[in-house]
């Protein structure tokens, strides 16, 4: 147990990092939240109802976060494609800058990212048997990533050079999805540990391109 107690020290440690008071370049923390959410979620999730869940305060909080966002022109509506009665939340080009240049996580993900490419895969997997064993005692409800889903389904090829061109489709949404949107986040996410997994051809096309 010291050395499990010694490993979530240093995971408290990290996650101050970017914990603060009041704002930073005009954000409050869960502000930058919100928009890291929102620049990482599928089009699923990029709802206010979504966004609520997700960053865990009302829909009352959350609609005045979006309009905090909306008012420095990092976030802007759009209707709904599938529900006009609904709307979508979307980073603007101005809000992805923001990420890029100014959010307080930057820093500890140059950290992560000087460890090298492996070593980073072994510690975000580490990190998501965490996750899934918190999930499984205490039945968290948090977004993840789309490729881990028991609702995604495999409709392409599977192997070879055709696999970059496999289609996918969310059988809860009864929507296709693209290679690239497998890597997003979604809050209707359900863990699976039987489906097989498509990051493993994502990991060795990471590798490769390090090489």
């Amino acid at each position: 147990m010291p050395l499990a107690r010694e490993a979530v020290e240093l995971l408290v440690q990290a996650a101050r990092a970017w914990y603060f008071e009041g704002n930073q370049h005009g954000l409050r923390d869960r502000e930058w939240m919100a928009l890291r959410f929102l620049g990482r979620a599928n089009r699923f999730s990029r709802t206010p109802s979504a966004l609520a869940g997700f960053i865990g305060a009302t829909r009352a909080t959350a609609s005045q976060i979006v309009k905090t966002l909306e008012s420095k022109s990092f976030l802007v509506r759009k209707p709904s494609h599938e529900d006009k009665r609904s709307v979508v939340l979307h980073v603007t080009a101005q809000g992805e800058k923001c990420l890029s240049q100014h959010d307080p996580i930057n820093h500890v993900m140059n950290a992560v990212a000087a460890l090298g490419t492996e070593e980073c895969m072994r510690l975000r997997d580490s990190l998501t048997k965490i996750l899934n064993h918190l999930d499984a005692t205490h039945q968290r409800l948090n977004a993840s990533i789309c490729r881990d889903c028991m609702f995604l389904a495999e409709r392409g090829p599977a192997t070879g050079k055709t696999r970059a061109s496999a289609e996918f489709m969310c059988r809860l949404y009864r929507a296709p999805i693209s290679l690239e949107e497998t890597e997003l986040l979604c809050t209707s996410f359900e863990r699976t540990r039987d489906r097989p997994k498509i990051e493993e051809h994502l990991d060795r096309a990471r590798v490769a391109s390090q090489g």
